[in-house]
Formats: C-alpha cells, structure tokens, sequence
C-alpha cells in the first residue's frame, strides 16, 4: 500500500509540474522576442523610436528629427552623418537597424 502512495505522490507532483514547465518557456520565448533587432525607419520614426538605436539618446534622436524636418526625407543611410552628433561609428552599429 505505501509504494501505491508513492507512486500516487510521484505521478501527482510531475502532473502539477507540467504547466510551471510550459510557462517557463513561454517566458523564455517572449524574452528572446524582446531581444530581437528593432528596425527603424528614419523617415517616418520619432524621437520615442529613435532612441531605441545603439548611441542614439534622447538629443540625438532630436538632432535627426530636426534635420529631416528641415531637409527632408533622408535618401541614403548615410545621410544620417549630415546630423550633427551621428558618426562613422554610431553609424555602422546601426546600419543594420536601420531602414529608409
């Protein structure tokens, strides 16, 4: 009769078990989500967006917004240089988080 119970005990915690199993990785689906490359479209971006780029706070993002407000759409990623702020650098983190 106790190897009843404890097999009864075995199988009750596994079963209980199974759904904290399966909210974990959900969890950890959601996480790698998050994690995954943003892409920005400078054109059409605010500031709010804009800062979701490497290097590229809350003045920056500003600065880009001025810029395509006063000269327009930019035509190349490489425009972005034109704003002051924004280097070589910053650049190349981004260029692959970037669209026009």
């Amino acid at each position: 009769m106790k190897k009843h119970i404890c097999y009864f005990l075995i199988i009750l915690f596994t079963v209980i078990s199974l759904p904290l199993r399966a909210t974990d990785v959900n969890d950890a689906s959601e996480m790698i989500a998050t994690q995954e490359v943003q892409v920005v479209d400078i054109n059409k971006a605010d500031v709010e967006t804009l800062v979701l780029l490497k290097g590229v706070g809350e003045k920056r993002a500003k600065a880009i917004v001025a810029y395509r407000e006063l000269h327009g759409e930019f035509n190349t990623i490489d425009d972005l240089l034109n704003v002051k702020g924004i280097g070589e650098q910053m650049l190349e983190h981004n260029r692959a988080r970037i669209k026009l």
